[in-house]
C-alpha cells in the first residue's frame, strides 16, 4: 500500500488536514493518540449526505496511521436522542410509530420484521455494515449507554451548576438573524435537503426557561418515557430536581446526581462530549454555518468543560443523481447500502476523496454511473502505468493529488480493499447484463468476445463490478430503456431501404467474421460510413468532413432499428457481440 507523503504545495486537501490535525494534537495532549470524531442520528436511513460527517474524518485518520501513528477515529451514535419523526417510506413502519415521538430512540419499537432490538440499532446496523465494506475503522460509543451507565454525570452536574454561563453565551444569538439566503449553500432538492439533515437532532430546543430559570438538561418522564418535560426546581447543593411531564401530566423529585434518565440539550451535549473524548478534528454540515447554530455555539460553551473547540471543515451538501429513477417505496434519499449495491467501494470512497469538504457533488443512480467509472478507470490505468506528473506539466500521468485520492480509494492503512480481478468496462457490463437478462452462459459468451485473446475462465473473474452493473440495470434503469432484442427481423424496414443504406449493411456484414472483437468491431461500424464516403476506414476525424459524423449517426439509428427496434441503445459493438454473428446476420437481412 502506497503511504501518501506528508503535505506539500502539490498534495491532497487529507494530508493538508492530517499536518493540522498532528500538530494541534501534539499542543493539546502531547504523545497521546490523536482523536478525530462523526456523530451520526439512526433516527431513520443514515443516508449518503450523512456518509460525509464519516468520511471526511475517516479519510483524515487514515492518513494519520499511514505515517504510524495511532488515532482513534468515534463514531458517536447519538441514539439517547429523541424521536422526532415517523419518516416516510421505511418498510414495516406505520402511522402508529407516531405514538413513540418523544422517546429515545432506544425505547422506539424497530419497523416490523427487523431482526434488531429497537429502532436505534436496526438503523445502526445497516450503517456498521456499510462502514466495513468501505474499510472505515472506527470505535462506536452509543450515547444511550453514556448517559444511561451515568458515565457523563459529572458533567452533567457541571452544566448545571454553570447554567446561568451556558444560557447566557446562548443568549447571544437567540435573537440574532440567520445571513440572507444568498450567502447560505441550499441543497437543490428535497433529496439533498434530507440528505443533509444531520446528527443531533437540529430541531432541538436548546433547554428550557420558565419561572424557575433556564436548565440545559432535559429528562425523560419516569411514567411515559418521551421528553415533553420541564424542569421546575433544582438545587445545586443537593442536585434535587424536579420535574412535570405535559404529555402524561407525571411529575416527580429525584436526585440528578443518581439519575441516569435524561440528557444535555444539544447545544450543551456537543461541546461537553469533545472536552469528555478530547476531540481535535470534526467536521460539521454547512447547517452549522450559521448564528446560533450547534458548532458555533458549541466554541465557547466547550470551554465551560475546560476545553478547546475541535478543528475542522464545514462540509457541503452531497447530492444525487437519478433520484427521480428510484423506487418511491424507498423513501428519502439513498443509504451507502443502496450505493454499494450497484458500485464498488472504491468508487464510493473515491467519490468523497477526489472533492475538497466544502465542494459539493453528486453520486449517481442514473447514466451518469458509467461516466463516473469510465473517469475512474482511466485514473486506474494511468496509476498503473507509472509515476505522477508534475502540475502543469504534460502527458497522460495522473497528477498528484489525484494519485493520493486513488490510493485512499483502493485501500486503507490496513491494505487494500478487495477488488475486481479482471475490472472490465462498467458500461459494457451493464450493456451485457442487460441484453442477457440473468443468463450467465450467455454473458461469459459475450465477455469472452470483447478480447478473444485474454478470454475469462469464468465470470468470477469480473466480479463484483458485474454483479453491481447487473444489479444497477435491474433496479434503475426503466422498463422502457431495458433493451430487448428482435425476435424476427424488420422486414417492411428491410424492403424500405435504398441502395445506399443497403450497401452500408453489406459492408457491415462483408466484414463481422474478420472483425469479431470489441476493437475489431469499433472499427468496423464506425468505418462502413468512411469507406461508402470514399475514405479508408482508418482516416482520422481530422481528415473526415463534417458529414460523416452525420452519416454515422444515420448508419447507427438504423442498425438499432434492426436490432432493437429503437434509435438508440447499447454501444453497437457491445450490442453486436451480445446478439451474437448468426442472428445479427439474420436481423439485418442476409
Amino acid at each position: 500500500m502506497p503511504i501518501v507523503a506528508q503535505s506539500t504545495e502539490t498534495t491532497d486537501w487529507v494530508s493538508r488536514f492530517a499536518d493540522d490535525v498532528v500538530a494541534e494534537s501534539e499542543r493539546r495532549a502531547p504523545g497521546k493518540p490523536v482523536v478525530v470524531a462523526s456523530g451520526l442520528s439512526p433516527s431513520g436511513p443514515i443516508h449518503l449526505g450523512n456518509l460525509r460527517e464519516v468520511m471526511t474524518p475517516h479519510l483524515v485518520a487514515d492518513e494519520i496511521r499511514r505515517r504510524g501513528r495511532e488515532v482513534r477515529h468515534l463514531i458517536s451514535w447519538d441514539d439517547y436522542d429523541r424521536y422526532r419523526k415517523v419518516p416516510a417510506g421505511v418498510p414495516g413502519v406505520d402511522e402508529t410509530w407516531a405514538e413513540h415521538i418523544g422517546k429515545p430512540l432506544t425505547s422506539v419499537p424497530a419497523p416490523k420484521g427487523s431482526a434488531h432490538p429497537n429502532w436505534a440499532e436496526h438503523f445502526k446496523a445497516a450503517m456498521v455494515e456499510s462502514l466495513a465494506a468501505l474499510g472505515v475503522e472506527f470505535d462506536g460509543i452509543s450515547q444511550t449507554e453514556q448517559y444511561t451507565s451515568g458515565a457523563y454525570r459529572e458533567q452533567i452536574l457541571h452544566a448545571m451548576k454553570h447554567r446561568g454561563d451556558i444560557d447566557a453565551i446562548l443568549g447571544q444569538y437567540r435573537t440574532k438573524k440567520a445571513p440572507p439566503k444568498k450567502q447560505q449553500q441550499k441543497p437543490v432538492d428535497e433529496a439533498e435537503l434530507e440528505a443533509a439533515e444531520g446528527s443531533g437532532a437540529a430541531a432541538e430546543d436548546d433547554g428550557s426557561s420558565g419561572s424557575a430559570g433556564y436548565f440545559p438538561y432535559k429528562p425523560y418522564c419516569g411514567n411515559c418515557e418521551k421528553d415533553f418535560t420541564t424542569v421546575t426546581a433544582y438545587d445545586d447543593d443537593s442536585t434535587e430536581l424536579t420535574y412535570a411531564c405535559t404529555a402524561c401530566g407525571f411529575s416527580e423529585t429525584v436526585r440528578l446526581s443518581e439519575f441516569n434518565r435524561g440528557k444535555l440539550v444539544w447545544k450543551v451535549d456537543w461541546p461537553m462530549r469533545w472536552a469528555y473524548e478530547g476531540v481535535i478534528f470534526e467536521p460539521s454540515g454547512v447547517d452549522h454555518s450559521s448564528p446560533g447554530s450547534s458548532f458555533q455555539v458549541g466554541g465557547q460553551i466547550v470551554g465551560i468543560f475546560g476545553a478547546e473547540q475541535p478543528i475542522g471543515p464545514m462540509y457541503a451538501f452531497v447530492g444525487i443523481s437519478g433520484m427521480a429513477k428510484m423506487s418511491s417505496s424507498k423513501g428519502g434519499v439513498p443509504t451507502p447500502a443502496d450505493a454499494l449495491r450497484i458500485m464498488e467501494p472504491q468508487l464510493l470512497r473515491w467519490l468523497y476523496a477526489r472533492r475538497k469538504p466544502n465542494q459539493s457533488f453528486k453520486i449517481a443512480f442514473d447514466q451518469e454511473i458509467q461516466r463516473l467509472y469510465d473517469e475512474w478507470d482511466r485514473l486506474d490505468a494511468k496509476v498503473a502505468g507509472g509515476t505522477s506528473q508534475a502540475i502543469g506539466s504534460g502527458g497522460g500521468a495522473a497528477l498528484p493529488g489525484d494519485v493520493a485520492a486513488h490510493a485512499r480509494a483502493v485501500g486503507t492503512a490496513a491494505g487494500e480493499l478487495p477488488r475486481t480481478p479482471r475490472p472490465l468496462p462498467y458500461r459494457t457490463l451493464a450493456s451485457v447484463a442487460d441484453i442477457t437478462a440473468g443468463h450467465e452462459d450467455q454473458a461469459l459468451r459475450i465477455l469472452n468476445d470483447l478480447d478473444p485473446a485474454h478470454p475469462l475462465g469464468s465470470l468470477d473473474e469480473a466480479r463484483p463490478r458485474y454483479d453491481r452493473a447487473e444489479e444497477w440495470i435491474n433496479t434503475h434503469v426503466p422498463a422502457d430503456q431495458r433493451t430487448i432484442v428482435r425476435s424476427e427481423p424488420d422486414g417492411e424496414l428491410l424492403k424500405s431501404l435504398d441502395e445506399q443504406a443497403r450497401q452500408s449493411l453489406r459492408l457491415l456484414l462483408d466484414g463481422l467474421a474478420d472483425h469479431w472483437s470489441l476493437d475489431g468491431l469499433t472499427h468496423l461500424v464506425y468505418g462502413v460510413p468512411k469507406v461508402q464516403a470514399g475514405f479508408s476506414a482508418d482516416a482520422t476525424p481530422k481528415e473526415l468532413p463534417p458529414e460523416i459524423k452525420t452519416a454515422q449517426r444515420s448508419f447507427f439509428a438504423l442498425l438499432y432499428h434492426l436490432l432493437v427496434g429503437r434509435d438508440t441503445g447499447p454501444r453497437l459493438p457491445t450490442l453486436l457481440l451480445a446478439v451474437g454473428q448468426e442472428r445479427v446476420r439474420a436481423l439485418l437481412g442476409e
